[in-house]
């Protein structure tokens, strides 16, 4: 260090000397600036916390390193894609990092940067911690879950903005919506966006945007910055508010690789404000050329009817004919059916004239023929009442024997000694009394018998 000293020292005098006799361009002073940072320093090694990372497409990251002291400093910082495919972990805001490498001055600028040529993580910063632990907590309240998430409307026909008017994302949204969709009716419920007033400025704003329900959907956007800078959108108050907001919220908060809490709480996510705005309302011409397409398959379809409606009125038209030929043909049929019915009623007046004589003699043979066959019918059904009469049985010998009561006695069992019976034969009957009663034995063949007196 004691060697170094005496020659930035002296470079530092030519220079001021070299300056009182001319002046400078601007890019040789810087250059000079350059080679005297790399004179004195060489390579550094220095820690911070990184901030506002990028990786531009062609690899190349830049950041900015914010001392973790507690001071305001912070230095600007690229790393060229040689050194940034050597890394072993991927760098994000909020990470406490240990950088080696080299000062310059950005001569388009006139910045001065550090030329990163290698990065250790050494651990998450205080604020990363910080989000960390509260991403946790509210996930676990369940404000996260997309379950509790609406849909989108599809085709809204008024959009509410919550951002600030000063910021770069409302012009995109505007220019946006007004490509896609200049149909619709758009409002702006003005908040900060940044600094410490904004979490509750963006509350109020989102529940005025409730009391009014004027709009469809609500856009909630910023563009992007560092964690410091995105952290209104990281506020739990803000995230609850979201969450019982009755209107769909969608977050366009920052750039792709940003993610706050209000992303993760909102109905929907979108990468950037320009792609929330494409969520939040869809292209008018698609939708007119949707239209159209639809408006022609439907014409072609009446199209279609009409002419097979003709084909089958031409086909109705030829088998009707002419109306005058179709008459003459009824016509010619009535007159046909005239003819025949005159001469068929002539033909029965005839057959009635003759026919008095044959009904008449027809009429009689056959009622006598009826009386002789119900007669044969009313002899049959006589002879078999009188078979069934009782008192022919009675005439074979047979007797009717019943008890006190008049009931038929159908069984000796149904008797006692000294019962009385009546006994009814085919001449006469008489009264007798039971002496003594001889029931059947089950095995002996012999009919069971009743003395009587």
């Amino acid at each position: 260090m004691s060697a170094a000293a005496p020659a930035l020292a002296v470079r530092v005098v030519e220079v001021a000397a070299a300056a009182s006799r001319q002046a400078w361009d601007v890019a040789a002073l810087l250059l000079a600036a350059a080679d005297a940072l790399q004179a004195r320093f060489g390579a550094v090694v220095v820690r911070g916390e990184l901030s506002g990372l990028t990786r531009a497409g062609s690899g190349h990251c830049y950041f900015t390193l914010k001392d973790t002291g507690g001071a305001s400093a912070a230095l600007r910082c690229v790393m060229f894609r040689r050194a940034a495919t050597l890394l072993a972990f991927e760098p994000a805001d909020g990470q406490q990092v240990e950088l080696r490498g080299r000062l310059s001055v950005y001569e388009a600028r006139g910045d001065l940067q550090l030329v990163v040529e290698s990065m250790q993580r050494l651990g998450a910063g205080a604020l990363y911690e910080q989000f960390l632990r509260l991403r946790a907590r509210l996930e676990a309240a369940g404000l996260f879950d997309a379950s509790r998430k609406r849909p989108i409307a599809p085709w809204p026909s008024a959009l509410g903005i919550v951002t600030s008017t000063a910021a770069a994302a409302l012009h995109d949204v505007l220019v946006t919506l007004q490509r896609r969709a200049p149909h619709l009716r758009l409002i702006v419920y003005p908040s900060p966006v940044q600094g410490g007033d904004a979490p509750a400025a963006l509350v109020r704003a989102l529940r005025l945007a409730a009391e009014r329900r004027e709009v469809d959907t609500l856009l909630l956007v910023r563009g992007g910055g560092s964690l410091e800078d995105l952290w209104a959108f990281n506020d739990e108050a803000l995230v609850r508010a979201i969450v019982d907001s009755p209107i769909p919220v969608i977050s366009g908060v920052g750039h792709e690789s940003d993610v706050t809490l209000a992303d993760l709480a909102a109905d929907l996510r979108a990468a950037t404000p320009t792609a929330a705005a494409e969520l939040a309302a869809p292209a008018r011409d698609n939708a007119l050329a949707q239209l159209q397409a639809l408006a022609g398959r439907l014409q072609r379809r009446v199209q279609h009817l009409r002419d097979a409606q003709a084909q089958r009125l031409d086909t109705l038209a030829v088998r009707l004919g002419a109306p005058a030929q179709a008459l003459g043909a009824q016509r010619q049929a009535l007159t046909g059916v005239a003819g025949r019915l005159h001469a068929a009623l002539r033909h029965a007046t005839a057959t009635v004239h003759r026919e008095p004589m044959f009904l008449g003699l027809r009429l009689w043979q056959a009622t006598h023929a009826q009386l002789e066959r119900l007669g044969q019918r009313g002899q049959a059904l006589t002879d078999r009442l009188a078979a069934l009469d009782p008192r022919q049985v009675l005439a074979r010998g047979y007797a009717w024997v019943t008890d006190e009561q008049g009931r038929p006695v159908c069984s000796v069992r149904a008797v006692s000694p000294g019962a009385q019976l009546g006994v009814v034969w085919a001449d006469g009957s008489a009264q007798v009394e039971v002496l003594q009663v001889q029931p059947q034995d089950p095995a002996s063949p012999t009919a069971p018998s009743a003395s009587v007196a």
